[in-house]
């Protein structure tokens, strides 16, 4: 299997349930950790992160890319970050469902990107079904925050800390707790008839 076969599969959404997708996993897991083991072991300056990220990712970052490590993935190609994006330390992103992250986004530390879930029957737990999240630009994720599969977020949302995401989140909308609710959406006029 190529990486190209397993990312237009996991397009599909159909369960990762052979033993030949089984072992392309596996072998993309070991070198996504001999490459995270190099950037969290040690002092990288940006440029060296921004390296090792692209190596990762198997393309170049942009260079206004700036991550804090560690940064934990157990896939790391099916990731896609834009311009201006800051991660914060210890995030992990479980990509094979594929992330992508739009220009401007602000990640807090310890978010969690889980692109993957279990079949529901016990029958069917031993397999994983890959969906992607997307965020649009300029969303800023609260520390500690997860978003499951499937979820897209909207363009100048924000997650609030902690918040566990399960539904897909409106432009300029604000949400938070457990699972996530709309709190309000920016830009509507407030109680004192305030724009912000």
């Amino acid at each position: 299997m190529t990486l190209n076969d397993f990312l237009a599969y996991v397009k599909t959404g159909k369960p990762l349930n052979t033993d030949e997708i089984g072992r392309f996993m596996n072998e993309m897991s070991e070198e996504a950790r001999r490459i995270t083991c190099r950037l969290n072991s040690t002092y990288c300056t940006p440029d060296e992160v921004r390296a090792l990220l692209s190596e990762l990712f198997g393309r170049t970052v942009d260079s206004s890319l700036r991550v804090f490590p560690p940064f934990y993935t157990d896939f790391g190609k099916n990731i896609k970050i834009g311009k201006n994006v800051f991660i914060n330390a210890c995030c992990h992103f479980q990509d094979h469902g594929g992330v992508e992250i739009g220009d401007g986004c602000q990640i807090g530390h310890d978010v969690v990107f889980a692109t993957l879930n279990h079949g529901f029957a016990p029958e069917k737990r031993q397999f994983t079904y890959p969906a992607p999240i997307v965020l649009g630009k300029n969303v800023w994720v609260g520390a500690h925050a997860t978003i499951v599969p499937g979820v897209t977020v909207g363009n100048h949302a924000i997650i609030g800390a902690g918040a566990v995401v399960t539904k897909d989140v409106p432009e300029r909308a604000i949400v938070a707790g457990v699972p996530a609710r709309l709190i309000r959406i920016l830009g509507e006029e407030n109680q004192q008839g305030k724009q912000e």
